[in-house]
């Protein structure tokens, strides 16, 4: 070893915990940019005069860029350096953020958020594999990821309340600058603080097929359940999208095979612990990302909340997520296998959705949504350390970015699913419930009664669907992950190449 690497890889260790702060600060603002413009949505759309059926592309334009570009990130990380990545990243989203803020019709505000949804792609993985190199000891890194899993899982019901005071109280275009200091802060703080160990880049040639086929791919089967949620499953067009996205990352698994250097090596995803996070966690996302949705309605629409009150009500998911990941998942992660943290998590929130699925119109926030909001975020806080620090254990250094993004990819494909089958079956039971209950309201107040217990009805009929999700990512974890506990995995990560060579 060279004492130049030798150094560079003490600097590296030495570093570790203040770079933690701004990498945990970077991620905080691409979580909270997923939350905190949709409770601006209604007050930019009106002063810009974004119609109806364009408006959800302030929200589609993100989706598209962040899911369809995160394995291209993630392996732009492996070539380029994660620093380096993670600093272009908070400097691009910055810059994007401002053009959104600054924004003056739709389209300029389409633009803006497809550019915030590409820098965020480039971001995140950065950010996950800069932890998965600089915390090698199994104790450490289980608290590292604790941290960061508790600011992935609690950053988007604060993105409501950070949204509600922004709108409220300043105006809809501060929910785009606030991320500007973020991105400064992280970014200077970064580009001081973190020392990347060496030896750890992936200087393949980048395989541009699979760059190809992966983005059109998967921007296809994202857009494809943003169509089924406006325009129904039997659609032709999203039909076109379903049956295209199939053909592209089929094409593009048979690629990876091929090829000498893979975007997505195929080994990340055949391993069954990692296979069985990034499969649990997608699964468990797709209904978590629906009672979000939910909830918001529910407290605005049917109990009469102010959008500051409604975000304020996700304060006890946020608390129960901080003691699962910081309390148990990070305390257990070294002493109990991955699988019986993550599989009791998801359980538990399925618990939570359970009593979410009671909602009835007259049902109080203390006795059902406040014990399900931290049942929720008690389960999800302890599955998430354990998600977000397994499929990065103990791999080779130049897979890290790929690896990382895939856990990002999974999330992504995840929620868009959620969205789209949830909110179609809420419509569905919700226009069902009030076909066989109008005629009985004689009365407006008693038809107004009807219509919100048939938007009730609807949101508990998804919200049991959704416990059963969670019951089957609970299954996958159990059976698929069975990595022993980090700490006895401390050889091996510490075995794991940080120093030039």
């Amino acid at each position: 070893m060279s004492r130049t690497a030798s150094k560079a890889s003490g600097d590296a260790h030495a570093n570790r915990w203040k770079a933690l702060v701004f990498i945990a600060l970077a991620q905080l603002m691409v979580v909270l940019d997923t939350t905190i413009v949709s409770i601006a949505l209604p007050s930019a759309q009106q002063d810009l005069g974004i119609s109806d059926g364009d408006r959800q592309w302030v929200v589609t334009a993100y989706a598209l860029a962040f899911g369809g570009l995160l394995l291209f990130g993630g392996r732009v990380s492996d070539l380029w350096g994660r620093k380096r990545a993670f600093v272009i990243g908070l400097i691009g989203f910055a810059a994007a953020s401002a053009l959104g803020g600054a924004a003056t019709t739709g389209a300029a505000m389409f633009g803006a958020r497809a550019l915030q949804g590409a820098f965020g792609a480039l971001l995140a993985p950065a950010a996950l594999s800069l932890l998965a190199v600089m915390f090698t000891d199994g104790k450490e890194r289980a608290k590292a990821f604790g941290i960061f899993g508790a600011i992935a899982g609690g950053g988007s019901a604060v993105g409501f309340i950070l949204g509600g005071v922004l709108t409220e109280y300043l105006d809809w275009r501060w929910t785009f600058f606030v991320n500007i200091p973020f991105a400064i802060a992280a970014a200077a703080g970064a580009y001081f603080v973190v020392r990347e160990p060496e030896g750890g880049r992936n200087r393949s040639p980048l395989d541009i097929p699979g760059v190809v086929l992966s983005t059109l791919g998967l921007v296809s089967l994202v857009y494809g359940f943003t169509r089924a949620e406006s325009d129904g499953w039997s659609d032709t067009t999203t039909i076109s999208l379903f049956v295209a996205s199939a053909v592209l990352l089929l094409a593009f698994v048979i690629t990876e095979a091929k090829v000498e250097a893979p975007l997505l090596p195929l080994r990340v995803v055949m391993d069954r612990n990692r296979g069985g996070v990034y499969l649990s966690l997608g699964i468990a996302v797709i209904a978590t990302f629906g009672s979000f949705l939910f909830l918001t309605y529910f407290l605005q629409v049917v109990k009469g909340y102010s959008p500051v009150e409604s975000g304020f009500s996700f304060l006890p998911m946020v608390a129960g997520m901080m003691v699962g990941s910081t309390q148990i998942g990070t305390r257990l992660g070294t002493r109990i296998p991955a699988r019986f943290l993550m599989g009791p998590g998801f359980l538990v929130s399925a618990v939570g959705m359970l009593l979410l699925a009671r909602l009835e119109v007259g049902s109080s926030y203390a006795s059902t949504v406040l014990p399900a909001l931290v049942l929720l975020g008690l389960g999800m806080g302890t599955a998430l350390p354990p998600a977000m620090s397994l499929p990065t254990l103990g791999i080779e250094p130049g897979d890290a970015g790929v690896a990382s993004a895939m856990i990002n990819t999974s999330q992504q494909v995840g929620g868009a699913i959620g969205t789209a089958l949830l909110n179609t079956i809420a419509a569905s039971a919700t226009t069902s419930y009030v076909k066989d209950h109008i005629a009985d309201a004689a009365t407006k107040p008693q038809q107004r009664l009807v219509q919100l217990q048939g938007v009730v009805h609807g949101y508990a009929n998804a919200l049991w669907f959704g416990v059963g999700v969670l019951l089957i990512a609970t299954l996958i974890a159990l059976t698929l992950v069975n990595r022993r506990p980090a700490g006895e995995d401390a050889e091996v990560e510490v075995a794991v190449p940080v120093v030039a060579h």
